[in-house]
């Protein structure tokens, strides 16, 4: 039977690797991967600095191109259900052609592949069809948001309550959650934090954080929050995406 490891590799810092990680790959024949173009190069160039430092056994790596996604569709939920079954073809075909009958293959994935990742889902959907037999092997891995508490140096829960995570989508549309003062905030490409009224929130933001272009600010949210807008810009057309996180707080009255 095979075996398809989905491997959280952190959040680009090379040294969020994790023991356990390291020692499932190196079971690995095959890494699969996907190329989402030229402006993500330096992504590619950090997986294959983790295979070159740390993979010490014959592999080979079988790169198919991601398919195109409707950032901008109106139904947002259904546009990346169109996506993932696109991509669900294409591991599925990768799977069946690349991998021998008994081998291990392995999908490496930034953060955690628990949190906003839908490698899971896909390989649950493929496996549940029956065509390609496999067993998954999750390998947790160090999220974005654990790196921003880190580099923050802040706790995400205050004692005895609750945090929550969402989206940069569903803060624009439903504002600050009710009934929680800390929320963490990922996958925002609308600059949600800006729209919000509030007063008396703290914005601890991070974008790459871990690497060599991490960005750091924290402040009072309508202090900073046009700083913080200015600096995605300037981030978006330098290196062609961003990658960020940010952990809003509600201060002690």
């Amino acid at each position: 039977m095979r075996t398809i490891y989905v491997i959280g590799i952190g959040a680009g810092d090379p040294d969020h690797l994790t023991l356990q990680a390291i020692a499932a790959m190196n079971r690995v024949d095959v890494f699969f991967t996907i190329d989402k173009g030229p402006t993500k190069d330096d992504l590619s160039a950090l997986r294959g600095e983790l295979l070159a430092r740390h993979v010490h056994r014959e592999h080979r790596v079988v790169e198919a191109p991601d398919p195109r996604r409707d950032r901008a569709a109106a139904a947002y939920e259904a546009a990346v259900v169109d996506w993932q079954e696109r991509r669900e073809a294409i591991y599925e075909r990768m799977i069946a052609e690349e991998l021998g009958e008994d081998g291990g293959g392995a999908f490496l994935v930034w953060g955690d592949p628990a949190l906003y990742d839908g490698t899971l889902r896909i390989l649950e959907r493929i496996a549940a069809r029956g065509a390609v037999g496999f067993d998954v092997v999750s390998i947790p891995g160090i999220s974005s948001v654990q790196a921003l508490a880190a580099q923050h140096r802040v706790i995400l829960n205050r004692i005895g309550r609750p945090f929550t995570v969402t989206t940069g989508r569903r803060l624009a549309e439903d504002g600050f959650p009710d009934g929680v003062d800390d929320v963490v905030v990922m996958l925002d490409s609308v600059d949600a934090f800006a729209g919000l009224p509030d007063e008396g929130i703290d914005i601890y933001w991070g974008a790459y954080v871990g690497t060599a272009d991490e960005v750091l600010v924290h402040g009072d949210l309508q202090q900073v929050k046009d700083e913080i807008v200015a600096i995605r810009a300037d981030c978006r057309a330098r290196k062609g995406w961003i990658m960020d996180t940010y952990l809003l707080r509600r201060r002690e009255a």
